[in-house]
């Protein structure tokens, strides 16, 4: 098996995730430092234009989205499960939840005493991606606060009967996602401020840390190029029946962000789970981009 990439900046949450879900599996791994703004032209030959980050990379098969990225680090690694029981792929669904609203609250609370500080090139790209920007956060700075505390609250009373996971006795996917909204606040210096009465949380959040992040090795993006130049993607071919498209027919994958980029392939897989398409580029040959279908708009091209 061709190794593990992760594309990624110290400071993003969900790179963090993904981080927290490679020490799970106590893995080893190549870490390729990307920037946190567009453009991203070292990245842009794997994805094709997709914008956000992380981007995980096995080979010439390039997974975009943490929902998707998650299965293929399952389906890649021994080790733990990442959806361990009781819960078992219920750990999906707590996840979908944690980088939804609450993922918006978290980050805008974090930001919002500390947006004099952040520099303008950040707000221009987040906003042309996401349509947020330092007047809207500013405004709604309290309602976010008080919106992430409520959830971090509502973890605690889950936690209080003395489990040591989410889903139990070992953690999985939905630690990794419940996890990244408080580091997240941990990198503005406000974890303890956040978990202060609340002790099932702040118990829980040190045994998530304690896990790690396996064994990361860096790795160039040249290199990372050259890697997917010299795979050949494993994808294979299986669509949906009804669902409207066809093997082979040229679509574009985009996120359901205002601003987002259009990644566009030839359609090689849909399911209710995923979307894969082919895409051929000039600097790595033929690889395949694989998105979770939750979250993604599919159309002809």
């Amino acid at each position: 098996m061709s190794e593990i990439i992760l594309h990624h900046y110290p400071r993003s949450p969900y790179s963090e995730l993904l981080r927290i879900a490679l020490g799970i599996k106590g893995a080893a791994w190549r870490s390729v430092i990307i920037p946190d703004i567009a453009p991203k032209p070292d990245l842009t030959p794997l994805t094709g234009g997709y914008r956000k980050t992380p981007v995980l990379q096995i080979g010439a098969d390039i997974y975009c989205d943490t929902a998707i990225a998650i299965e293929a680090i399952e389906a890649a690694l021994p080790g733990p499960s990442l959806f361990p029981a009781p819960l078992g792929r219920l750990h999906a669904v707590l996840a979908l939840q944690a980088g939804g609203a609450t993922f918006s609250q978290a980050v805008g609370s974090a930001m919002a005493p500390f947006l004099d500080r952040i520099p303008d090139a950040f707000f221009e790209d987040r906003k042309k991606l996401f349509g947020f920007d330092r007047d809207r956060i500013a405004k709604a700075a309290p309602h976010l606060l008080a919106q992430f505390t409520g959830w971090l609250a509502r973890l605690d009373d889950a936690l209080s009967d003395g489990r040591a996971f989410l889903g139990g006795d070992a953690p999985g996917y939905a630690d990794c996602a419940a996890a990244m909204n408080l580091w997240f606040h941990g990198n503005f210096g406000m974890k303890d401020a956040r978990t202060a009465r609340l002790p099932h949380l702040a118990a829980w959040f040190e045994r998530v840390t304690a896990i790690g992040h396996g064994t990361p090795t860096d790795l160039s993006a040249a290199e990372a190029l050259v890697i997917a130049r010299d795979a050949e993607p494993t994808a294979t071919e299986l669509i949906e029946p009804d669902s409207g498209f066809t093997a082979g027919q040229t679509v574009t994958v985009r996120t359901e962000d205002p601003g987002a980029d259009a990644v566009t392939g030839a359609l090689v897989r849909l399911t209710p789970r995923e979307i894969v398409v082919l895409r051929e580029d000039p600097d790595v040959g033929r690889v395949a981009v694989h998105f979770p279908r939750i979250g993604q708009i599919l159309a002809p091209a």
